[in-house]
């Protein structure tokens, strides 16, 4: 059955038709029949009761420079949609948090994906201490002083913001760095949140593996290798792509956690895993999909609505 779907994203003209998720998810829908409306997030309103949003008709195509097609603007209801795509970027800032309110409005009658309750409440590097099983040495923490007694009991550390993202502001400290209490100061100068420090793990020399989890079960993966002399592992800062398979830990890290994103109702995440560790929990805007469906033959936008269909089936069903 066509559906009706609206996509609150970043503006589309701006987009990576070779790397960018949402691209795939929304040619998906459009193969399917779905009928698609785009929006950017400062174009969403609520009043009396009600969440608006300035959207306009959309219609794409993999063609590089003609990509998109717009409709005009026009003020919608978006609970009289069967979906809602929650699919701009981060950071994970207050006006982020503001969207999710927004949506959570109309939540009871549209599906809202991810589950805007549960993306307020599972930031990347938060909601990942909920598995400190499967997690390298962290603390999160605004006492410069509890960070000296870290770095003197682990040596080699990486720190980084809480709610930063692309791998903005990380920094890898080793042993004997003399940038260390400039970059504190710098850290306590930018943000008045906590900051991430964590053990350096030095398998991300050979990559950091993206897994993409469907519903809580993994649907591929894609190891990202950083350039020489680069700690990042984040592909638009260089890294190269490169084909993987999931390891015994990999799997096993996936059915820890899988069962607690489907009961979040966060059905699409992807996670990073460095060596035997998981290291963050991607829910606002997860990336990778091309990626994978290039280094391995799949669709894991099929996938993706085919759980999106499903879900919206069990909360609606057909008589």
């Amino acid at each position: 059955m066509p559906l009706t779907v609206a996509i609150q994203m970043d503006p589309i003209e701006a987009i990576n038709i070779d790397t960018d998720s949402t691209f795939v998810l929304a040619l998906e829908a459009q193969r399917r029949g779905h009928a698609l409306y785009h929006y950017l997030p400062q174009h969403l309103s609520f009043s009396q009761g009600q969440v608006f949003a300035k959207a306009r008709a959309l219609t794409v195509q993999r063609v590089k420079g003609d990509h998109y097609g717009l409709g005009l603007p026009e003020i919608v209801d978006l609970a009289n949609f069967d979906i809602v795509l929650m699919r701009q970027d981060p950071p994970f800032d207050m006006a982020y948090i503001t969207a999710t309110h927004l949506l959570q409005q109309v939540a009871d009658q549209t599906l809202v994906i991810n589950d805007p309750v549960e993306v307020r409440n599972a930031p990347e590097k938060l909601f990942v201490t909920h598995f400190p099983e499967l997690m390298p040495p962290t603390l999160i923490t605004a006492d410069n002083s509890e960070v000296r007694a870290f770095r003197e009991e682990h040596g080699d550390i990486v720190i980084k913001p809480l709610f930063g993202n692309g791998g903005a502001n990380v920094f890898h400290v080793a042993p004997g760095d003399e940038n260390f209490n400039a970059l504190l100061e710098m850290f306590t100068q930018l943000y008045r949140e906590p900051i991430v420090i964590q053990r350096y793990l030095p398998e991300v020399r050979d990559g950091d593996k993206r897994i993409i989890l469907v519903d809580g079960r993994a649907a591929g993966a894609v190891k990202r290798v950083p350039q020489p002399g680069e700690a990042r592992a984040n592909l638009h800062v260089g890294a190269v792509a490169v084909k993987t398979t999931l390891t015994g830990r990999d799997a096993e890290i996936c059915e820890a956690i899988g069962p607690e994103l489907r009961r979040r109702g966060l059905v699409f995440v992807g996670i990073d895993v460095i060596g035997d560790y998981l290291t963050e929990i991607n829910v606002t805007s997860p990336t990778g999909i091309q990626e994978i469906n290039r280094l391995d033959e799949v669709a894991i936008e099929a996938q993706l609505w085919d759980a999106f269909e499903e879900r919206l089936h069990k909360r609606r069903p057909v008589p």
